[in-house]
């Protein structure tokens, strides 16, 4: 088994319809990233490569990780784990976790007599 080397940012949002998971990958590519739903867990792993150094070309500083990551998340239990979906655009990787049809609001119209 592998250690990442860095964690990627996340943020974890939820409406009445599903949580949104947003995942902050720059300089990622699409093929790089591998999203999977096993044993009542969502994760996201992947891998983002170092620039090298190229002749007449140094590196002064380096502050951004680099290397393989992979984050893991308990799916809720009003969540459908298999209905997720994912779009990856503008370095963001966003996963669409649907609620269940049970677990959604629903709103009784009141009648007066």
């Amino acid at each position: 088994m592998t250690v990442p080397e860095w964690a990627p940012a996340v943020d974890i949002i939820e409406d009445d319809k599903e949580y949104l998971i947003k995942v902050e990958l720059p300089e990622v590519e699409k093929n790089d990233v591998k999203v999977t739903v096993e044993s009542g867990t969502l994760s996201i792993s992947g891998e983002r490569r170092a620039e090298k150094e190229e002749k007449n070309r140094r590196f002064h500083r380096v502050e951004r990780s680099y290397g393989r990551f992979e984050r893991s998340f308990a799916i809720p239990d009003d969540a459908e784990s298999d209905k997720v979906k994912a779009e990856f655009k503008d370095g963001v990787l966003r996963v669409h976790l649907a609620k269940s049809e049970s677990a959604r609001p629903k709103q009784i119209e009141v009648k007066v007599n």
